[in-house]
């Protein structure tokens, strides 16, 4: 049974219709398939499902993005990768469930794969902690990513989560102490890094393993420091004010390339990847082949200033930069006022009235 998203109304009839139209027995008076008539209908469920999925807001493509029979992690490690061995604990506490680790093989090439696993129905989702790791998962997947960069081994990271979990628990046992130094240890590798966010990158839990050397995105798939209901809440106290959130948020993936926080869009088939599993498949294994292959011919000092330029680049296109392409040295030009004062030779007289009024403020407080 499909199941259709509240803005779906139409395309559940077009479908409907077409279902019926090929089983005609079930209807009384029809004997034989009518061709041509589902070949219209099937004309007009392409166009509706173009018009619609061409113009989703903000909100609607987080709905597609949280949608239950879209693929999940595990779906993609069991097709993209061969001679899949998962990994389990993080030699402190115990296993969490709700990320799946290990290496595998990508076109012959050794690599690790991450993949933040939700589940597919109610108990795998309840096994899974609905993609929502605890501090154990982030430990276990350091232990890995450290492990994968001793041996220079690709990481391959697959995001799907609302976020890390909130539970006391997960508190009590350093929830953003993991959450942090998941992150420093995705900055610090000399590895190529692929994050791949397919459903939900939801807050510090999609961070933690996207900080990566390339954040690709699917194309209705969202990226976010919170969720619009968690945002609508705090911004207008009314979670119902969700669609203004997510619109100001910027969280779909064109808004994110256009300002530079993802890397890469693959593009999924008309009325999103849930609709042709294979096609977002075949898109996902080509950008994946071509982003190691960008790699190959760096060395690990060059892979790891390539990821630390990418993010010191973000929101840096209008700043006080010599050379945005090597932000290592994070040289600054020198401020213009500063240029201007001492041109005027007027920088000790300013200096010294400044020290003046200092003193003045003192004395009176």
């Amino acid at each position: 049974m499909k199941n259709y998203l509240n803005f779906e109304s139409e395309i559940k009839d077009l479908e409907s219709e077409i279902e019926k139209l090929k089983d005609p027995y079930n209807q009384s008076g029809l004997s034989q398939v009518d061709t041509q008539k589902i070949s219209e209908i099937q004309a007009e469920l392409d166009e509706k499902l173009k018009v619609i999925y061409s113009n989703l807001n903000s909100w609607q493509t987080t709905m597609v993005a949280r949608h239950e029979d879209r693929p999940k992690s595990k779906f993609f490690i069991d097709n993209l990768f061969e001679d899949f061995i998962q990994l389990s604990g993080d030699r402190n506490y115990g296993e969490d469930k709700s990320v799946m680790t290990g290496f595998a093989k990508f076109n012959g090439q050794s690599v690790l794969v991450i993949g933040q696993e939700k589940g597919d129905d109610l108990d795998s989702r309840i096994e899974r902690n609905f993609g929502m790791m605890r501090p154990e998962g982030y430990r276990k997947t350091i232990r890995l990513m450290e492990l994968a960069d001793k041996f220079k081994i690709p990481i391959i990271s697959f995001i799907d989560t609302p976020g890390a979990y909130p539970g006391v628990g997960a508190e009590e046992r350093g929830q953003a102490e993991a959450i942090a130094r998941s992150i420093e240890c995705c900055m610090k590798l000399k590895v190529p890094t692929l994050a791949i966010i397919i459903g939900e990158g939801g807050s510090g839990g999609a961070i933690a393993l996207a900080s990566s050397s390339k954040v690709i995105m699917l194309e209705n798939a969202i990226y976010s420091v919170i969720s619009p209901e968690g945002c609508a809440t705090i911004l207008w106290r009314d979670p119902k004010k969700m669609l203004d959130a997510a619109e100001a948020m910027k969280l779909s993936a064109k808004d994110l390339l256009k300002l530079n926080i993802i890397d890469e869009i693959v593009a999924e088939p008309l009325g999103g990847a849930h609709r042709d599993r294979n096609s977002v498949l075949e898109n996902l294994r080509n950008s994946i082949s071509k982003n190691l292959e960008y790699f190959q011919s760096m060395n690990a000092e060059e892979i790891f200033n390539d990821r630390k330029n990418k993010f010191l680049k973000i929101g840096r296109e209008k700043g006080f930069i010599d050379n945005l392409e090597d932000l290592s040295s994070l040289k600054s030009k020198k401020s213009d006022l500063i240029q201007i004062l001492k041109s005027k030779n007027i920088l000790l007289p300013v200096i010294g009235i400044v020290f003046t009024a200092l003193i003045v403020l003192m004395i009176i407080l």
